[in-house]
């Protein structure tokens, strides 16, 4: 696999994650916002208690986590269909 199919894949995976991983945060930040009926907690203030801070900086860590994973699983997928074998990463 030459350098070029390295260097597309790794533009295909990048632009894709980037759009997800907003696409992801919105999300999370509107879930807090229904469940606490809060806005998420910024974990610099002060005035936030710790266990708050922590709560969201699992939730948003979690949620962006698994939403990389489902996109760089779906992306190998797609690639492999379209171009015919397996992304440059595989191995």
């Amino acid at each position: 696999m030459g350098p070029t199919q390295k260097l597309l894949w790794k533009l295909y995976v990048g632009v894709i994650g980037a759009v997800t991983t907003i696409a992801a945060q919105r999300l999370l930040k509107a879930g807090w916002k229904l469940v606490t009926g809060d806005e998420p907690p910024s974990p610099t203030d002060p005035d936030t208690p710790v266990i708050t801070a922590m709560t969201w900086a699992l939730a948003s860590g979690v949620g962006v986590g698994v939403t990389q994973l489902l996109t760089q699983r779906m992306a190998a997928r797609h690639w492999q269909k379209e171009i015919g074998n397996e992304n440059p990463n595989a191995s």
